[in-house]
């Protein structure tokens, strides 16, 4: 009987945990947001709940394995900020290389031709 009351939890958490680490993956190269901290947190909060009714060692791991979750999701989720920075800047710059050379191949041209290609040019760039 008294295992119940202490195995219940233990795999609540478990489930809990694999879950979290699924939903977390399942952000990473994915179109889908990103979590927020909040999100987070509040998934944190259950996990910490769910090793109350636990006692000693094994309260100490699931407090542990809560923690751990949260950091690997708080990790996962400024990963992807950070990417989707870096792919901005990498478009940007880009962007900014193919202004470089259109306007280049502009310059060898005179009066409205001129005028039209940078014209478009300043368009696409704007983009």
């Amino acid at each position: 009987m008294n295992l119940s009351r202490t195995v219940c939890p233990a795999i609540a958490l478990c489930l809990s945990a694999v879950a979290f680490q699924a939903s977390a993956q399942t952000t990473q190269g994915s179109s889908a947001p990103l979590r927020t901290n909040d999100q987070i947190d509040s998934q944190y909060k259950m996990d910490k709940k769910a090793c109350d009714a636990m006692k000693g060692n094994q309260k100490d791991v699931c407090q542990k394995q809560a923690e751990a979750n949260r950091d690997k999701a708080r990790a996962d989720a400024k990963a992807g900020k950070e990417k989707a920075e870096a792919n901005h800047d990498a478009a940007k710059t880009k962007s900014d290389a193919d202004y470089k050379v259109g306007k280049e191949k502009c310059d060898a041209m005179s009066g409205n031709a001129k005028d039209a290609c940078m014209a478009d040019l300043k368009t696409r760039h704007n983009k």
